[in-house]
């Protein structure tokens, strides 16, 4: 699935972000563009991240 349609960034590629060690919207909008243009999919990136985190403090 899309989470960002502007740059074409699916959510595979910013879970693979995050893996790689990005913690915040600006690290993965500087790895795969996402949120760098209009910026409506910063929420789910950020939805995104704050899942994974809790994943790994769970």
């Amino acid at each position: 699935m899309y989470v960002c349609v502007c740059r074409a960034v699916t959510e595979s590629e910013v879970h693979d972000c995050i893996a790689a060690g990005a913690k915040s919207a600006r690290q993965v909008r500087d790895t795969t563009g996402a949120g760098g243009d209009c910026a409506s999919c910063v929420r789910k990136i950020c939805a995104i991240l704050k899942r994974s985190e809790e994943l790994t403090t769970a």
